[in-house]
């Protein structure tokens, strides 16, 4: 099997991207999707938030949500609204959010790759969500949110993907956060296999974003190999829909924490428990980490910088992470909180929310006070997934996100 393949992609028909696109199933709520659905009856909120077009007290989990999802899909094909390609190819796809320029390509990705660690995980995965993502692609024969892969250094690959991206593009979108998503689909078979070949060449690639859908299309290819041990090699249920995308291109950002209470210290004890490990400094400003090992604080309508003193840094890849050093040095042993996944007592904003959302909250009263964290290197995400271990959770957040409903994969 190699690694990437083409596919016939099912996509929104020219000059209805705009009215099709919409975020990521897993970053909006009910609500949130509901109000940005409403008078789009060709949103592809429809389909990956079908909850939406059901009474609000249904669960999202029920068989009915995945029935309406798998309707509202026929409906926009029957519509003619989305279309399937006549045969496989490779998407080139650019986002663009203010001066950040992303330049990928969509692809079909291996299975078998997975499963053999070849495409590299580094979270943890929730069978709960699995679970959810496998109802869903079973219930509409395919998988409707991409993948958001990394592969490392590989100029050729740049090369061949910058040339295709020429011209008028055949998708081109603005979504509601301002980011412009667009496509150009390569047809041409010699370019369509120079670019897997050269993928081929790859020591590996990356799981970004989307862990729990990669699981789940994995556990449907297992399924359905059961009936046919050799379908996984050659059926389409063998790949999974991805975006790959240059690592050096793409944009951590810092993904904070709020804690509720002091643990029962006062201002004064707490800091004097930080600064047990930490130098604290005040700050004038909202303090942003200008480097690895250096948190900002909010804490009762004043900034703090904090900075790790040298004796607690690690070389191990996870245990060096800024979130596993705070966890460490702070989170645990001064604030009580050993299990971050499932203390009601913390909360997590990603950065693109802005050092004003912190603000407001520990403002407002519903917080104690709030953590900025650096950025998590692309590079030691990396490292982290070759050694075989994982992050920690909520340890980055990615932006520009990609868009449902642009390209999806049909399972034959």
């Amino acid at each position: 099997m190699s690694l990437i393949r083409p596919f016939a992609a099912l996509r929104p028909a020219p000059g209805r991207a705009g009215e099709i696109i919409a975020p990521p199933y897993d970053v909006l709520d009910r609500d949130e999707a509901h109000a940005l659905a409403a008078g789009k009856p060709w949103s592809f909120l429809h389909v990956s938030k079908p909850e939406i077009d059901l009474p609000p007290e249904t669960d999202p989990h029920s068989p009915e949500v995945y029935a309406k999802a798998a309707e509202n899909l026929r409906r926009m094909i029957n519509a003619g609204v989305l279309r399937r390609d006549p045969a496989p190819f490779y998407y080139v796809y650019r986002l663009v959010m203010e001066n950040h320029v992303q330049l990928g390509v969509a692809v079909v990705a291996s299975v078998a790759a997975y499963d053999t660690n070849r495409i590299r995980r580094h979270e943890l995965t929730r069978p709960d969500k699995e679970d959810d993502r496998l109802r869903h692609i079973e219930a509409l024969n395919a998988q409707t949110g991409p993948v958001l892969l990394a592969y490392p250094k590989a100029p050729e690959i740049d090369a061949i993907v910058a040339e295709a991206a020429v011209g008028e593009p055949d998708a081109d979108a603005i979504s509601e956060t301002g980011v412009r998503h667009s496509l150009w689909v390569i047809r041409d078979p010699a370019t369509l296999t120079r670019l897997t070949e050269q993928f081929e060449q790859l020591p590996a690639l990356y799981i970004a974003d989307g862990h729990h859908r990669s699981a789940a299309a994995a556990r449907v290819a297992a399924a359905r190999a059961k009936a046919d041990p050799q379908s996984i090699h050659e059926a389409s249920h063998g790949y999974f829909l991805a975006v790959a995308f240059p690592h050096h291109q793409m944009r951590i950002l810092d993904y904070n924490r709020l804690v509720r209470d002091l643990n029962g210290l006062s201002e004064a004890e707490f800091l004097h428990c930080v600064s047990e490990r930490f130098q604290i400094e005040a700050s004038p400003v909202p303090a942003r980490p200008r480097k690895p090992g250096e948190f900002g604080l909010y804490l009762h309508g004043r900034w703090y910088r904090l900075t790790l003193q040298s004796a607690f840094f690690p070389d191990h890849p996870v245990e060096r992470l800024d979130v596993s050093l705070l966890q460490r040095h702070l989170l645990t042993p001064v604030l009580g909180i050993t299990d971050p996944r499932r203390d009601s007592r913390i909360d997590f904003v990603g950065g693109i929310r802005g050092l004003q959302e912190l603000e407001r909250r520990v403002d407002c009263g519903a917080m104690a006070l709030a953590l900025v964290l650096h950025p998590t290197p692309m590079d030691d995400l990396m490292a982290v997934a070759d050694s075989g271990e994982v992050m920690p959770p909520k340890s980055t957040w990615f932006e520009p996100k990609l868009a449902d409903g642009l390209v999806s994969h049909v399972l034959d």
